[in-house]
This record gives structure tokens, sequence and C-alpha cells, in this order.
């Protein structure tokens, strides 16, 4: 009996992981999930991680952070703008300026960070507190913060000299940009994440619990 419980909660996490994919998926390739800028793209990718991340806990949100990841490489390979070679080994636009395989640690590491943070602090904040609002907006802000500054801080680990003359900047001054855009750029963003994940996740957590089958930490 046990065993069959097992199979069939298995069953149910894989099919709530692929609903998820498809829809990052779509994202991807949409102007929902990646806002083009003259050197980046913008990105809500990171939501769909975190609620994921809050719904199914470590695992679910590693999953779907490394879908992140992979969605970055291939946008990065086929819509690529001055910078993408930072997250792909599959571009370049001069010998100067080209990617490697630190681009997938860059483009796949720091998303996977993203769910297994998420996941981390919505489980130890509601466990603790017992308040479900305050662990989801918790998540959410610390999951893209994680992102913000893992994929800021491995560019200038390793292209340092490259990212900051594609984008203009004096490699001299790479970190203050760096620095800067965690600061105006990240906080703000994990600021908006919080609210997004605390509106999104509590629906869909208020769902699964009328659903015996769903797989959802509680």
């Amino acid at each position: 009996m046990n065993n069959r419980k097992s199979k069939k909660m298995d069953v149910t996490f894989m099919a709530q992981i692929a609903l998820l994919t498809g829809i990052m998926i779509v994202m991807a390739f949409t102007p929902l999930g990646y806002i083009p800028l003259p050197f980046m793209n913008a990105t809500t990718m990171h939501i769909p991680v975190i609620v994921g991340a809050c719904m199914l806990g470590l695992k679910g949100g590693a999953i779907l952070g490394a879908v992140f990841g992979i969605t970055s490489v291939v946008k990065a390979t086929i819509q690529p703008n001055l910078t993408s070679f930072v997250f792909t080994p599959f571009y370049s636009f001069s010998p100067e300026f080209h990617g490697g395989f630190a681009s997938l640690i860059v483009a796949i590491v720091p998303r996977i960070l993203i769910g297994v943070t998420a996941a981390l602090v919505f489980q130890i904040l509601i466990k603790k507190f017992k308040k479900e609002n305050v662990a989801l907006m918790a998540a959410g802000f610390s999951g893209a913060l994680v992102n913000t500054i893992g994929v800021m801080t491995l560019i200038g680990v390793f292209f340092g000299e490259q990212y900051a003359s594609a984008g203009g900047t004096d490699p001299s001054l790479l970190y203050k940009v760096i620095l800067g855009v965690i600061g105006l750029n990240g906080v703000p963003e994990a600021a908006i994440a919080g609210i997004l994940t605390l509106t999104v996740g509590r629906a869909l957590r208020t769902v699964a619990k009328r659903m015996p089958n769903a797989v959802m930490y509680r």
C-alpha cells in the first residue's frame, strides 16, 4: 500500500514539474520570460522556479532552476546580444569575446541555487513561524537576490575584462558596476519577486490543499 502511494506521489510530482516546465518554456521564448535590453536580458523566469520550490521542495526547486538555466543557454545561443557569450559556449561575436565551459556555470549554477535557496528559506520559516505569507515573500526575495548576486559575481570571476569591454566599461570599474547592478536592479527585482511569489504561491497552495493527490511541501 505504501509502495503504491509512493509511486502515485512520484507520478504526481513529475506531472507538476512537467506543467511548470511547460510554462517556463513558453515564457522563455516569448517576451514574458526574457525582456531584451541593450547588453543583457532582464528576466521573470525565476518566479516559477521560486513558486515551484515553495510547492515541491528542494528537489523540485533544483530541477526547475536547472530548466531556467538551460533555457538561458538556448536563448543566448539563438537570440544573442553583445554579452550573450557569458551565458553560452556556442556563441561569440569576435575572437576577443567568446564563451566556454564557464558560460554554462554562469547560466546554470545560480539558477539551480534559486530553487534550492527558495525551498530552504520557505521550509525553515514555515516550520519556525507557521506563517505561510511571510515564508512565501522571504523565499521570493531571497531566491531572486541569489540569482542576481550569483550571476553577476560569476560573470566577474570568469569574464570580467571581456564583459566590461563588451559593455563599454573600463575593466577597473567592473566590480563597482556589478555592485551597482545588485543594489539598483537586484534588490528591487527581489522585492517584486517576493510580492509575486506571495500572490501566485498562495493561490496555488490554496488550490493544492484541496487536491488530495497534489504533491506539496506543507
